[in-house]
């Protein structure tokens, strides 16, 4: 994929590239740390037809969204002969009684024997997270374990 990057004097940078439809799909990162999400004529990537500002939370939230699933496929490619696995990504809801808290307060392992392989936080994969890493909400943990354990992981996420 060739994305490329455009300088933006007094304003920041455009990164985009041109999916395989043929639409050219970038973002604007401005100075102050807000984003464009935005979608351009394919032959003009000056002529903008769509833009969608976000703040950096939103824009946080969209990149876990992108990115997780992307993560949870090689995971379940990598697991793909073992019978009885599966990696899944479980959300960690802003009001979870985990919000602010550490990995280790969860007990995931002890109670639901599912492990937490990664953590995707604002488009970054924080892999292996340690007991002591805090959670944040809208964080996507990456998990391995059974069906039913990972049913009960929900639950713990979501109630305590």
């Amino acid at each position: 994929m060739n994305v490329e990057v455009t300088p933006l004097p007094g304003i920041g940078t455009r990164q985009d590239f041109v999916s395989r439809s043929g639409r050219r799909i970038g973002v604007i990162t401005y100075r102050d740390g807000h984003f464009d999400l935005i979608v351009s004529k394919p032959d003009d990537p000056d002529s903008c037809v769509a833009s969608i500002p976000l703040t950096v939370e939103e824009s946080g939230a969209l990149a876990n969204l992108l990115g997780a699933p992307h993560l949870v496929a090689q995971l379940e490619e990598a697991h793909r002969e073992v019978t009885g696995v599966t990696t899944r990504q479980l959300p960690l809801a802003p009001r979870s009684p985990f919000d602010g808290r550490t990995l280790g307060d969860t007990a995931l392992r002890t109670r639901t024997a599912v492990s937490v392989v990664a953590v995707v936080r604002g488009g970054t994969v924080h892999p292996s997270p340690r007991p002591d890493f805090a959670l944040s909400g809208g964080d996507m943990l990456v998990t391995v374990g059974t069906a039913d354990g990972l049913a009960r992981a929900v639950d713990v996420l979501e109630h305590g």
